[in-house]
């Protein structure tokens, strides 16, 4: 199969490579390394399957590039990270709302199936216990940047849709809980690999806010086969599917578990929130995902714990360490 990935040298792109390259597919990976890294596509690099075109989503010659002859796109490319959304709203808009239009033109004109990665923001300040595909979405304020991503994620899901309405777009749609694992930076915000990074490191652990807010992290190493999956079933088309962890977990428990599992001697330091972003700011306090509508459809089933999460996010960071390989469902590849 010839695959096509916008955002393949992301953290999840780089993953999706790996996992597609070993299932025998042509990949091509668009990128346009603002986020993303070579580094994350070190291994595949000159493997005579796969191909790198450097370009950005709001971009249709770039577009067209990766997706003229391929079977199906993954649609991974966006401005992600609480830290550029909050910092760069105007450029962060524009990428995940035009770029998701130029990607869907696209891959309507080559006739591919296209599999867009939305996420579990799009659910606001809504905690209900496992939220479903159908759960109301409740926002905080326009005037509050940190809602720009999950307005624009929710117009992209809306655009996805209407093309599958009207054109018969053959598209499928994931929101995605909080993925984890090797390659994931906190530059842009990510909390695993900043509390690991500042564990190892000896630094005090940064929460904000009063760390009570819940999150369920997921392994890479989960997310990928059910993503892949999902592309490939015909009845998931104009459909949204939840892909999340099954341990609901506070940061400050994150947090502490982290000190322990790897033996730091870090303190935890509690941070507010006005120092810890800029201006724009707001937290939701539990997000919870039913994922009972993948796990009908393709089996999903996360199994990793979180003790498993952190140390593979630990390796990455190690001096002079090496990853772990990552476990796939009923596979292995390295990475």
């Amino acid at each position: 199969m010839k695959t096509a990935i916008t955002g393949g040298a992301g953290f999840i792109g780089s993953h999706l490579v790996q996992y597609l390259l070993a299932a025998g597919d042509e990949v091509t990976a668009l990128d346009n390394l603002s986020t993303g890294r070579l580094e994350n596509l070190r291994d595949v690099i000159g493997h005579p399957r796969f191909h790198f075109v450097e370009g950005d989503i709001l971009d249709r010659s770039a577009v067209d590039k990766v997706a003229v002859g391929a079977t199906r796109v993954f649609h991974l490319a966006a401005a992600v990270g609480v830290n550029l959304i909050v910092e760069h709203p105007l450029e962060s808009l524009r990428t995940n709302i035009h770029g998701t239009e130029v990607v869907l033109d696209s891959v309507l004109a080559n006739g591919a199936s296209l599999l867009l990665a939305s996420t579990s923001e799009i659910y606001g300040k809504n905690t209900s216990d496992r939220l479903s595909e159908e759960a109301d979405r409740i926002l905080g304020s326009t005037l509050k940047s940190r809602w720009t991503y999950a307005a624009a994620k929710g117009i992209d899901e809306a655009f996805a849709h209407a093309y599958w309405r009207e054109f018969g777009l053959r598209v499928a749609i994931v929101r995605l809980f909080n993925t984890v694992g090797p390659r994931q930076t906190g530059r842009y915000g990510m909390v695993v690999p900043r509390l690991v990074k500042q564990a190892i490191a000896g630094e005090p652990l940064t929460v904000y806010g009063d760390g009570k807010q819940t999150r369920c992290f997921s392994y890479v190493g989960d997310i990928v086969p059910a993503i892949t999956g999902i592309s490939e079933k015909t009845s998931a088309y104009g459909n949204a599917y939840n892909l999340g962890g099954s341990h609901e977990v506070s940061i400050l428990a994150l947090a502490e578990r982290i000190v322990e599992l790897l033996g730091s001697d870090s303190d935890i330091r509690f941070v507010p929130y006005q120092e810890a972003y800029a201006d724009g700011y707001e937290d939701m306090r539990r997000r919870v995902p039913d994922n009972s509508k993948a796990r009908e459809l393709v089996g999903f089933d996360p199994q990793t714990t979180l003790d498993q999460i952190i140390r593979s996010v630990a390796a990455d960071y190690r001096p002079n360490g090496k990853p772990d390989p990552v476990q796939w469902k009923g596979t292995m590849v390295a990475n």
